[in-house]
């Protein structure tokens, strides 16, 4: 059986009407990991000249859809000087891909796959990150990550809609964060993970539930919660079919872990050390 479908390969500076059958090429490591029937002719975004990161002056950081997962790190690593930037290498370190992945693998890729386990989709998730779409006929919106990803593979897209940047605001690169991350292997794809930030401006505490649902939860409070609140903001939220469930994880762990792990960093980013408020 002959699965190669692709007929052609176009620059997308060209601009060219899409059809039926186009799929936009960031780095290809998905669509190159397994069949795609559907598609035949890939729109190669790899020559657009977008700048991998752009820190603006309002303190914003705009990382781009084609900006690697390496090129990410570096920068989290060397550039980012904000008390958040030990979260950017957190999430990075989820892929647990090789260096061949992390240098071709994309940002904005791993958004639009919308998989509960995508790490960049835990990251922009938990820093409150605003994606910027661009139509085919040149308009452009915003839309919350935590909206932008509607269910497991499910996306907020258009026909021929393309995800162009995703921004991070300034206070929340402020923010002290807290990261927890469970698998059922020790080498495995994340089953749950929870991102925790506080602001240091207001106090209020964001706790990001994702790869344990089958889209990105963040709860927010304008005062540090207690545990049961927290416990029980989660559980009015998520549903039970909202709990993902395959290989790696059925539901009722998943849920477990995710509940835990909310407290964990509940606990590390609000309490004194023996505290116990429940």
């Amino acid at each position: 059986m002959d699965l190669n479908t692709i007929t052609d390969v176009r620059d997308a500076r060209l601009r060219e009407p899409w059809r039926a059958g186009d799929a936009w090429l960031g780095g290809g490591t998905y669509l190159f990991s397994e069949p795609q029937p559907h598609l035949r002719r890939l729109v190669d975004l790899s020559r657009m000249g977008w700048e991998p990161l752009t820190r603006h002056p309002d303190g914003s950081l705009e990382i781009s859809a084609t900006c690697t997962i390496a090129q990410l790190s570096r920068y989290g690593r060397r550039s980012l000087h904000a008390p958040a930037a030990p979260l950017f290498e957190q999430c990075c370190r989820a892929f647990l891909a090789s260096f061949k992945i992390w240098n071709m693998a994309t940002v904005g890729g791993n958004l639009c796959n919308g998989l509960p386990a995508g790490p960049m989709i835990s990251l922009t998730a938990a820093l409150d990150g605003s994606c910027l779409l661009r139509a085919q006929d040149g308009s452009v919106r915003e839309v919350k990550v935590a909206e932008f990803i509607r269910g497991a593979g499910r996306k907020d897209l258009a026909e021929g809609e393309l995800l162009r940047s995703v921004t991070l605001p300034g206070r929340a690169l402020e923010c002290r964060t807290a990261f927890r991350q469970a698998s059922l292997y020790g080498l495995g794809r994340s089953g749950a993970l929870v991102v925790g930030t506080l602001d240091p401006v207001d106090g209020s505490l964001a706790v990001t539930v994702t790869a344990a649902t089958t889209r990105p939860f963040r709860f927010w409070f304008p005062l540090p919660p207690t545990a049961g609140r927290l416990r029980a903001a989660i559980d009015s939220a998520v549903s039970g079919t909202e709990w993902f469930d395959d290989i790696h994880g059925l539901p009722e762990w998943r849920r477990h872990m995710g509940l835990r792990l909310a407290e964990e960093v509940r606990r590390e980013l609000t309490e004194a050390p023996g505290r116990d408020d429940r």
